[in-house]
């Protein structure tokens, strides 16, 4: 049968002051940061309190569209307000763990971008701080929270689709802005822990405990070019404690083809049917029950939410959504995801995929889980 689209109604703005209950904010690397500071006047559970940046120029920025904050180079004096009651770390990504690390033994939760941690020690000693303070922690892994794949989750849950009998993630995007602006990414981390995080996420946030993966990597003519150390192209299989299998895939030196293919998509092939969720673009495509493909795309009238009304601007919705899922987690009590321990079972994932990779073999993520864990 041929497709339609479903017109999807707006949302209305969500009250900016909360009925009962607030969590207050503080942020430290004001890059990314900064669009969460922005992006926090869109909910009701929690309010930004604070910037910390070492960059002059960047607490400047800040500073101008969000002028009542407090901001401040050190922090440690973040860290010492008491009106700070959760922090959320954009730091570089090896510095994630000392971050994570200090905010728990200041008595704060955390939500922290992905990726949580880039190597074993960090991995290891953000799971002892955690279990010594019993902090919270959130790991901001923003596509979860953008509304296609919000949308094809719910309808996943509502048992749409069938039993999952194979996934399919891929993020594709060219990443020479990303080296002029943290020159890091090509010498102490590896895009396993960068760009691929996305679809490893994906995928084990569908299929749960992965038993092994197979992972093959190359440089692009753009990683050479920046000496990179590791791999930024990617192909990996991966296979499930019972036996169901997935793929994610990730280059970061294309040129890209955004009319054909969008940056993220992952898609779910069912016993019962098929769907496609999709970023930048806000496409959500599944099969209805007679067969049809039905198109959902609320980008005109989301984008006020998702994109401060830019199109394709940069994460305000998503890092909403998801300070919104933690901090109402915390006032009730309730439990959200991806917390700390199952972001490090994606850890543990994505070091198996770096090894497979580097190593030209299969990896058991047993193997890492053991280290991680133990």
């Amino acid at each position: 049968m041929t497709g339609f689209i479903r017109h999807i109604p707006g949302i209305k703005d969500r009250p900016r002051e909360p009925a009962s209950g607030c969590k207050g904010i503080g942020v430290i690397g004001l890059h990314e940061g900064r669009t969460l500071l922005v992006g926090l006047e869109r909910i009701a559970s929690a309010r930004a309190v604070a910037g910390c940046d070492l960059s002059d120029e960047k607490l400047a920025a800040s500073r101008a569209e969000r002028p009542e904050l407090f901001y401040t180079t050190d922090y440690d004096q973040l860290l010492a307000r008491a009106d700070v009651e959760i922090v959320a770390i954009y730091t570089p990504d090896a510095s994630h763990g000392e971050h994570i690390v200090r905010a728990f033994e200041a008595g704060k939760d955390v939500i922290c971008t992905k990726p949580l941690v880039n190597s074993v020690v960090d991995a290891k000693r953000v799971l002892a701080a955690a279990r010594r303070t019993k902090r919270r922690l959130l790991v901001g892994q923003s596509t979860r929270f953008f509304e296609p794949f919000r949308r094809q989750r719910a309808a996943f849950e509502r048992g749409e689709f069938g039993a999952l009998e194979l996934v399919d993630a891929h993020y594709i995007h060219r990443m020479d802005w990303y080296y002029a602006k943290s020159p890091w990414a090509a010498r102490d981390t590896d895009w396993v822990f960068l760009g691929l995080s996305h679809p490893v996420d994906l995928v084990r946030w569908y299929c749960g405990e992965i038993e092994e993966v197979h992972a093959f990597g190359s440089r692009s003519a753009l990683g050479r070019e920046h000496g990179l150390a590791g791999f930024d192209v990617y192909v990996v299989n991966l296979r499930t404690s019972d036996g169901r299998i997935a793929r994610a895939m990730g280059h970061y030196g294309c040129e890209e083809l955004p009319a054909a293919r969008n940056a993220i998509e992952l898609v779910l092939y069912g016993s019962r049917g098929t769907s496609l969720a999709q970023y930048h673009d806000m496409r959500y495509v599944h099969t209805a029950d007679d067969g049809t493909q039905v198109i959902e795309d609320p980008l005109y009238a989301l984008r006020h939410w998702y994109f401060n009304s830019e199109v394709h601007g940069m994460h305000y919705g998503e890092f909403a959504n998801y300070a919104d899922h933690f901090a109402r987690g915390l006032l009730d009590g309730t439990p959200c995801s991806p917390e700390l321990e199952e972001g490090l079972e994606t850890f543990c994932v994505m070091e198996a995929v770096r090894r497979s990779a580097h190593e030209r073999r299969p990896i058991a993520v047993r193997t890492v889980r053991n280290e991680v864990f133990a």
